[in-house]
């Protein structure tokens, strides 16, 4: 059943047909999907079953993983804008959905919980023994973001009147007071988790919990990565990340579950211990839980 009318389940499958139409999502000459390590006849296995499910065709060359990465980002950013800004009904507000990539000039420091970085990052500048005891490590670009702008007296007051000239100015939401968006969200997207560079989502989420003033942005990562024990080093424990959203999981608890490896009921209970400790969701759980 397709859900036609169900904008989430639409969004889902758009998701995964740009991924297919992109050459992002593929099998090469081999018959390996793209996001499979090939090393690992289980990774292959799951990641074939996942690819033949939402449609993939084999092509001669398949991307590199840098550019099916970016690839990834992009899409996800997509899916992003396609659906959580219209959840004005649970979360009004001027969204806006952006993927930055790693040649974006903007940074932490454009928003308004992270604006003091801003002043630190020019000192740091200016003085070559900051630069070298400090480093630029607080300044963190993530892969996609959402950001709210900030509204006018007009609009706060729409239905009373709550705020003039007298108070209300240092509030971070009110455009009078001249102060910089809000950053809602930062989503990290991760094509697959070959090495410990998946980690770098935990290390940009513990810098943007110390260095805000304010309160937290979500903090989310978005993967397609076929294997559970790979998922599970970044979505086990608390702390950092809200959580992992897998951009199929309905698939790849399907392909886990119709698999003949020795591995399969170890991996199924990694996934359901996941999901039922609320570390593990579908891509599709993601824009209500920006809702929150």
């Amino acid at each position: 059943m397709k859900n036609d009318n169900i904008v989430f389940a639409a969004a889902r499958r758009t998701l995964h047909e740009v991924l297919v139409n992109r050459k992002i999502l593929c099998f090469d000459a081999a018959g390996v999907a793209s996001n499979a390590d090939r090393k690992y006849v289980f990774s292959c296995t799951i990641a074939k079953e996942i690819a033949k499910r939402l449609g993939a065709c084999t092509i001669e060359k398949k991307k590199k993983a840098q550019t099916a990465g970016a690839g990834f980002e992009e899409a996800i950013a997509e899916f992003v804008a396609s659906t959580f800004p219209k959840l004005q009904n649970l979360r009004p507000g001027n969204w806006s959905v952006a993927r930055l990539g790693n040649k974006s000039k903007i940074k932490t420091a454009d928003f308004a919980q992270y604006e003091h970085l801003f002043y630190l990052a020019e000192a740091v500048r200016n003085n070559p023994k900051l630069q070298a005891a400090l480093g630029n490590d607080y300044l963190v670009s993530p892969d996609i973001i959402v950001t709210r702008g900030l509204c006018d007296d007009d609009e706060i007051n729409k239905l009373e009147n709550f705020v003039d000239d007298t108070l209300c100015r240092k509030a971070d939401l009110r455009k009078k007071n001249g102060g910089k968006d809000i950053l809602h969200a930062s989503i990290s997207a991760k094509w697959t988790m070959r090495s410990d560079r998946a980690q770098n989502s935990r290390t940009e989420a513990l810098n943007l919990m110390r260095d805000r003033k304010g309160r937290v942005p979500h903090i989310m990562v978005v993967t397609a990565e076929p294997l559970p024990s790979r998922i599970a080093s970044l979505a086990l424990g608390t702390g950092d990340i809200d959580c992992v959203y897998h951009f199929a999981l309905y698939e790849l608890l399907d392909a886990v579950g119709k698999c003949s490896s020795k591995s399969k009921d170890e991996a199924m209970i990694l996934l359901t211990n996941m999901i039922d400790g609320k570390r593990l969701k579908d891509i599709s759980d993601l824009p209500l839980d920006l809702a929150c």
